[in-house]
């Protein structure tokens, strides 16, 4: 196999290590950490910026509150985050010393990636960073998200992030070296080297979950992540913690997964792969035809019925006749306020109930197809 291009002509590049590749038994493996600094370090010096999102806080914190295993309940995986996330920078400044470079810690919540102006904030701490020669190190603010507002696993975040740097490439890294037809661990199974979309993906049988108990991530969450990065026109290599250094040397590791879009907004990316919907919204024929081929919002004369508990802003799922999603989207009305609106035209409800009524229920700026 020929060398890969994509990773040896990229410029700013954004790599994810997750928790079971820098840690065992609740302590930082500071051999595997140390290698990975390495590789980043090296890349630095040939004139590559790179930005890394790094896993391992609440891993990292389990051993010293005297935790064996990643706690279930949300309360003590933040506390664990906030005893460890002090501890892998640390270790990471360390680390980077040793070269020469400063890091600088960057936590982010799902806001900063999807409201316009935390958005162009971000984007200008990460610029300043980098202009300044800083390797920013990222992870999810896990001390305060909570399960409604997060980004699901550090893998999509690293693919938002990716997208919010402008960076030309994202380097997944794993415990495995890269994506396999089945269960690497049984014989008979093959490496997938290049994947150019979903077709590609179909025939496969893609874990669910990793082979660790302290991450929150597997190779479908993986593939997903690859899936909101390529969509935005970035390429993805995945492959193995170990195999780093030879990933951003271009060297032919791991599956490459091919651009299959151009860029698009942050929020769209994330409404389509990084949420779920609170509640669902059942459209007639023409508001389906409006949405999907006319491109239009959504207004009440279009729906015909309204199902789950959900307030202004939240994620909806929007249905077909038939029972099918067909998109989803960022609701403008609360669950109780929508009944009494169905099947009639903002032009009306705005002579009875106000100009406040005149919105539309999903705008088309804030719905993506699925």
């Amino acid at each position: 196999m020929k060398e890969r291009a994509e990773a040896v002509e990229a410029t700013r590049i954004v790599v994810k290590v997750g928790s079971s590749s820098l840690t065992q038994r609740g302590k930082i493996d500071l051999e595997r950490l140390r290698l990975l600094v390495d590789a980043i370090a090296s890349r630095r010096v040939e004139g590559a910026e790179v930005v890394l999102v790094s896993s391992g806080a609440i891993a990292a914190g389990l051993a010293p509150m005297g935790l064996r295993s990643r706690p279930r309940d949300l309360a003590t995986q933040q506390a664990a985050a906030s005893v460890g996330q002090g501890l892998l920078m640390a270790r990471y400044s360390d680390a980077f010393a040793a070269h020469g470079l400063r890091v600088g810690q960057v936590l982010l919540t799902v806001d900063d990636v999807t409201r316009r102006s935390h958005y162009r904030n971000a984007y200008r701490t990460f610029a300043r960073l980098l202009e300044l020669g800083v390797v920013p190190i990222v992870n999810e603010n896990d001390t305060v998200a909570t399960t409604e507002i997060r980004f699901g696993d550090n893998d999509r975040l690293a693919a938002l992030t990716s997208h919010l740097v402008h960076a030309n490439l994202l380097l997944l890294l794993s415990d495995v070296d890269g994506l396999y037809d089945g269960d690497p661990r049984k014989p008979g199974t093959s490496m997938v080297t290049d994947v150019h979309g979903p077709a590609d993906l179909a025939p496969l049988r893609i874990g669910r979950t990793g082979s660790s108990n302290v991450g929150t991530g597997g190779m479908q969450t993986k593939v997903e992540a690859a899936a909101i990065a390529t969509e935005a026109g970035i390429p993805v290599l995945l492959t193995s913690a170990g195999r780093v250094g030879e990933a951003l040397k271009g060297l032919p590791v791991g599956t490459l997964f091919h651009p299959t879009g151009r860029r698009r907004k942050t929020r769209l990316l994330w409404l389509a792969h990084a949420t779920s919907g609170q509640g669902r919204l059942h459209l007639d024929e023409g508001a389906v035809r409006a949405v999907t081929e006319r491109r239009t919002s959504l207004l009440p004369a279009g729906i015909t019925k309204v199902e789950g508990t959900f307030s202004a802003g939240d994620p909806v799922d929007l249905v077909s006749p038939s029972g099918a999603v067909i998109a989803r989207g960022l609701v403008n009305y609360d669950a109780t306020e929508l009944p009494d609106l169905l099947g009639r035209s903002t032009r009306d409800l705005a002579r009875e109930l106000g100009a406040a009524y005149e919105r539309e229920v999903v705008h088309r700026d804030d719905l993506v197809l699925l």
